[in-house]
């Protein structure tokens, strides 16, 4: 059988310069002719002068019209599923040379490991996958991905989490979270020592977060006395501080995640660990009363999630995260650790950092800073995609 046509879609001048400095996304307004390409397809690209640039994968509803995949051509029938395994095998090879401590990571990294539009993170022996683009979606690719996970895991539980707002924006059909392969969906992982419960069906995102992985780490070499961990969500961060501090307190807007923290607190029970109190809070409003009191710690942990979802929210998300930042300034005794963390990308590091300072400024504090940090390395940056760069952590000695 003849392999089908592919669709050659043109895209604009300022597109096409976008793709030859390194990028992997091509908008809706800048494709000029999609050449009728059906949803979720492999296309060729072209520029206006009818230049190839690469092979992408195509949507027929989303703002990102085209995800570059190669810079080569590629035909449908042979290529593709070859490349998707070779690619997840690529990528859980780089997890073994930079995951430490950990059974716990992220496999693919969507962009940043050359598949766009697919997430797939290992939690001790079950592994869950989450497809963000029409092309993803189809049964033939959904079973490259699955074999691809098959061969270069060997792990039998995979489950699949969905996103219902991404798959109506990407016009595909509602679909449950679920498992794929395999029953097992609960398990215990290990991060840098600290243990945690884990649930494939339930939780944030994926289920937890594995960007801080590392400065959860960094943050207990620099912890004592007194700590508050803001945000805490399952208690990533406290319970790293607990190994090391003499009292946590860890606060967080959901009871839900509050009650799975204090099962992984239990998981870690030893006298070498100081109990830890746990808050249901805004954390604005509790900073503000605890500011107000007076309330002192040695060490404060700022992880809140992203305020700033798209580019008409980074004011307002700066005004949070100076309020955030200026309150645990105040709270902080001399000497004191600021751990402060931004997950937003619709504002650079430098921004963040012009936060930080003006908060300085008006709590008439100085603050220096001693590491700046970004997400785990299971969750690689890669050069030309400036999205990939999403987490900052500021390590600082507030004076």
């Amino acid at each position: 059988m003849a392999s089908p046509v592919i669709s050659r879609v043109t895209i604009s001048p300022r597109a096409a310069a976008r793709l030859r400095a390194g990028h992997v996304w091509v908008y809706s307004s800048d494709v000029t002719d999609d050449a009728g390409a059906a949803p979720g397809a492999l296309v060729h690209v072209q520029d206006t002068r009818k230049q190839f640039l690469g092979s992408a994968i195509h949507s027929s509803s989303s703002q990102l019209k085209l995800r570059l995949l190669t810079r080569e051509r590629m035909s449908l029938e042979t290529g593709l599923p070859e490349m998707v395994r070779a690619r997840v095998a690529s990528a859980v090879a780089y997890r073994k040379t930079v995951v430490r401590d950990s059974d716990a990571c992220r496999l693919v990294f969507s962009e940043a490991d050359l598949l766009p539009g697919l997430v797939v993170d290992q939690y001790n022996d079950i592994v869950t996958l989450q497809i963000l683009t029409q092309a993803w979606d189809q049964p033939e690719r959904r079973e490259a991905i699955l074999s691809g996970i098959r061969e270069a895991t060997g792990i039998a539980n995979i489950a699949e989490r969905t996103d219902q707002r991404i798959r109506e924006l990407e016009q595909l059909p509602p679909l449950e979270s679920a498992m794929l392969q395999g029953s097992k969906s609960t398990t215990v992982v290990t991060m840098n020592g600290v243990r945690l419960h884990y649930d494939a069906l339930g939780g944030q995102k994926t289920g937890a977060f594995l960007d801080q992985r590392e400065n959860y780490a960094a943050a207990a070499v620099y912890g004592r006395g007194a700590a508050l961990d803001v945000c805490t969500y399952q208690g990533g961060f406290a319970l790293h501080l607990a190994r090391v501090c003499e009292s946590v307190t860890a606060i967080d807007v959901s009871r839900e995640a509050l009650e799975i923290a204090e099962q992984n607190e239990k998981l870690n029970a030893s006298a070498k660990s100081c109990a830890i109190e746990w808050m249901e809070a805004n954390a604005f409003d509790l900073l503000k009363d605890y500011s107000a009191l007076g309330q002192q710690y040695d060490v404060i942990v700022l992880d809140p999630p992203a305020f700033a979802r798209g580019k008409r929210n980074v004011s307002a998300a700066l005004r949070g995260y100076k309020e955030l930042n200026l309150r645990a300034l105040r709270m902080l005794r001399p000497g004191g650790i600021l751990v402060t963390c931004s997950c937003s990308f619709h504002f650079s590091e430098a921004e963040f950092i012009e936060v930080l300072t003006a908060a300085a400024q008006d709590a008439h504090r100085s603050v220096r800073l001693l590491e700046k940090r970004t997400q785990s390395q299971d969750h690689p940056v890669l050069l030309g995609i400036p999205e990939t760069y999403y987490l900052k952590c500021l390590i600082c000695s507030v004076i």
